[in-house]
């Protein structure tokens, strides 16, 4: 099984969770102040999430896609720390793959309508950790990892790259 960075991205809380088959080998949250500059908020977060792919060199980068919603500036915050992930990953030659949150809900707990509860309930259990990953944005970043274990058609080996493609295909001819 490969090594999974999987990442809640945000601005304000930038939760990650680094898994290796059903063991965590590093989570948590990197935090920045709203009220700072946001090119200086930016610049923070992306600097730890590259030491962190440094430290760890995982061989996939898992991010929960963006959707949309009313609030522009939380948008806006996930996607600039998506796009300075994306960008360091693509330097040091990590794929990275989005998930939807239905996508990651349905992989942990069997059910895309899940609660953040059940999500980091499923996490607790997934990974045998003692407690719910707190705050939710790392149980979030976990699940994500998680996800791409199940899901990923960029890791994993043929055999389960080829289940995949299958089974997304077939979600997509039944509607």
């Amino acid at each position: 099984m490969a090594k999974i960075l999987g990442v809640d991205p945000g601005l304000t809380r930038c939760g990650f969770g680094l898994v290796d088959g059903k063991k965590a080998i590093d989570f948590g949250v990197f935090q920045t102040d709203a009220k700072s500059d946001p090119a200086a908020r930016v610049g923070e977060i992306a600097l730890k999430l590259q030491n962190l792919i440094d430290k760890h060199n995982p061989e996939l980068v898992a991010l929960e896609r963006v959707f949309a919603q009313a609030n522009l500036r939380s948008v806006m915050g996930v996607a600039q720390i998506s796009g300075a992930l994306m960008a360091t990953a693509h330097s040091r030659g990590i794929p990275v793959e989005f998930f939807t949150p239905s996508e990651v809900k349905a992989a942990v707990t069997g059910n895309g309508r899940a609660t953040k509860d059940q999500v980091g309930l499923m996490v607790k259990a997934i990974l045998q950790l003692n407690e719910i990953p707190k705050p939710a944005d790392v149980a979030d970043a976990l699940a994500v990892a998680v996800c791409a274990q199940k899901r990923s058609t960029k890791a994993n080996t043929e055999a389960q790259r080829k289940w995949v493609a299958a089974s997304k295909a077939a979600n997509r001819q039944l509607g």
